[in-house]
């Protein structure tokens, strides 16, 4: 029976008690929770079942996300509403109709998706007859028939067409019945397609256990109190981040920093890209103006689109930087908290690419827009951002077995800059790609590949006040012959230091074949094959250290030492502070030459 909780305001909207309002919340984050678990334990590939790379949401008919699964990496639950406006979107334009029991299918980056690999399912939800909203999963797929094996470091993929397949709007389930024709497909244009169409069942099979408990929700408090419970947290969440935006002072605040594209290349017009960012902040609304950002590169797939990327980009930075949790608790995960934000994005730019643009390794750019932002607003809150933040590599491994491909996606993490108050984060994955590690057990028990090294690198610690986070080295060894792909970031521009802490550490990707001599990778490189034996050292940054090097207390500074960290000379030459033989402070060596080194 429904649950009456609600009454009529003068303007015929209808009004909700907040403990209702406050329960129904609850009861859509538990329903997103619920979808998340089950899809990360339904999933096959290490890249949902261990890194996470997956979302899953609520929508209501129009897209408007109602929550999210925090499993979810941003990018993967950020761009949901995008992919049911597009879905809408290509609907409308075919003049195609949606009706219960259908489940789409959609990965097209130019109509809401974040790049062809994040592939949607979404299940219409109907309540009496009525659509009341979409239940959606999303998840990054190891394969989807691209030029090369894997999902990443398709690096010289010419247009969207050379990226694999694009399933704009398909109804893989119609009415309940099962496009089988479109499933055959799928399995013979996918490699490892076993794993691959495995996971696109657990996805529907999550959807269709949030698409159930949305209704029985339905059911319990009636469709008008549920519709204005979620009218009043979009309500609450826009007036949050309102505030939030009216505390900065109103002006305009600018960063440009860069990427290094392809920097092997001979093409100045694919290498040293920079991305710009200028956030005019006006009363309780910000826009985020990309102009002067490069053009998109036509021909090479580092072009991020504006719906499913850049535009997460902005939202995660900002709420990030506005909201943090830690400070404001928790608030409702939903569309009223983009409400606030603009975002001006020049055409045929890298943050707004046209078609048939490449996309798939957008990751390079977008997590370089959100870190620009970042150096941006920190002129408006220094206090609540970090310093520059390490970018990522993304591996695709891969080989035949008995006629069968095997792929695996590696997210090499980055690390974050330096914060007020706090050192910077060591090797984690940063911003809005927040995925996990695969574990080593997990790659060597499945795969044809060792792990011999995985640590934090020696000596490469960000000079600040509050050091940069670590960059971390992990190297693999083939067991059987394959090949590898890489998209990554980070070998040409330092991660930013920030008021008067040290810029951080590149990154760097290095091949040591079985025979020969060891040499430099690109951070972009296209399939190159590989022997049994052969060797690949993964490099990660270092992010950015934040304030001056010689405020940081020394204890700390031997606590560094002692962790391995520093070494005894960087301890001395980076932060002024003398460590004895025994690895203890020398305090009147250290006063003495903080004086020398840097006066008051």
């Amino acid at each position: 029976m429904a649950v009456k909780s609600h009454s009529k305001t003068s303007d015929g909207r209808t009004r909700i008690d907040p403990v209702t309002a406050s329960v129904i919340q609850g009861a859509l984050e538990s329903i997103a929770v619920e979808m998340g678990h089950k899809l990360m334990r339904m999933s096959y590939s290490s890249i949902i079942r261990e890194s996470e790379d997956f979302g899953a949401a609520l929508t209501d008919p129009i897209g408007r996300q109602l929550c999210e699964t925090p499993q979810s990496t941003p990018l993967q639950s950020g761009p949901i509403p995008g992919y049911i406006e597009g879905i809408l979107q290509i609907f409308a334009e075919r003049g195609d109709d949606i009706f219960p029991g259908d489940v789409i299918i959609h990965n097209s980056a130019y109509h809401g998706a974040s790049h062809g690999p994040d592939v949607a399912f979404c299940i219409p939800v109907y309540f009496d007859a009525t659509l009341v909203g979409f239940s959606v999963t999303t998840a990054h797929h190891l394969d989807i028939g691209a030029l090369s094996p894997g999902s990443c470091g398709i690096v010289d993929a010419m247009d969207a067409y050379a990226e694999g397949l694009q399933m704009k709007a398909l109804k893989i389930y119609s009415a309940g019945v099962a496009n089988e024709q479109l499933w055959q497909m799928l399995r013979d244009n996918i490699r490892a397609s076993d794993l691959v169409v495995g996971d696109m069942e657990a996805q529907i099979a999550a959807a269709r256990i949030g698409a159930d408990r949305f209704v029985e929700l339905i059911e319990r408090y009636g469709l008008a109190t549920v519709e204005a419970a979620y009218e009043d947290l979009m309500d609450y969440s826009e007036r949050v981040m309102r505030d939030a935006i009216t505390a900065l002072p109103d002006g305009r605040y600018n960063a440009r920093t860069y990427i290094d594209g392809y920097e092997d290349s001979d093409d100045p017009m694919r290498r040293d890209l920079p991305i710009e960012v200028t956030a005019i902040v006006d009363g309780d609304t910000i826009t985020v103006d990309f102009s002067g950002t490069a053009p998109q590169v036509a021909d090479r797939p580092i072009n991020m689109p504006l719906k499913g990327t850049t535009d997460c980009a902005v939202w995660l930075t900002i709420r990030s930087i506005l909201l943090d949790t830690a400070v404001h608790g928790h608030i409702p995960q939903n569309s009223g908290l983009t409400r606030p934000i603009k975002i001006v994005a020049p055409p045929s730019s890298l943050v707004n690419p046209t078609f048939p643009a490449p996309t798939i390794a957008r990751f390079c750019t977008g997590n370089q827009a959100a870190d620009t932002l970042m150096k941006a607003l920190g002129q408006a809150v220094p206090k609540q951002i970090s310093a520059g933040i390490g970018n990522l590599h993304v591996i695709a491994f891969s080989g035949i077995q008995d006629e069968s491909h095997w792929v695996h996606m590696e997210i090499h993490e980055g690390s974050y800059g330096g914060r007020y108050g706090k050192d910077g984060l060591d090797a984690v994955d940063t911003l809005y790609a927040n995925t996990r590690n695969n574990p080593i057990e997990d790659i060597e028990t499945h795969l044809p590949l060792r792990v011999n090294r995985y640590e934090l690198r020696n000596d490469a610690c960000p000079p600040g006040k509050w050091r940069g986070g670590i960059g971390s080295i992990r190297e693999f060894e083939y067991l059987e012959d394959g090949g590898v792909s890489v998209e990554g970031e980070g070998h040409v521009y330092a991660p930013w230091g920030f008021d008067g802490g040290s810029d951080g550490f590149t990154s760097a990707l290095i091949f040591e074949p079985n025979q020969g001599n060891g040499m430099p990778l690109p951070s972009k490189l296209p399939n190159k094959a590989v022997k049994a034996g052969d060797k690949l050292v993964l490099i990660g940054p270092s992010g950015g250290g934040y304030g001056n090097p010689f405020e940081r207390d020394s204890l700390q500074v031997v606590e560094d030492v002692r962790d391995g960290y520093l070494s005894v000379d960087s301890a001395r030459s980076d932060y002024g502070v003398v460590v004895t033989p025994a690895l203890e402070l020398d305090a009147a060596a250290t006063e003495a030459l903080r004086q020398d080194l840097h006066p008051n």
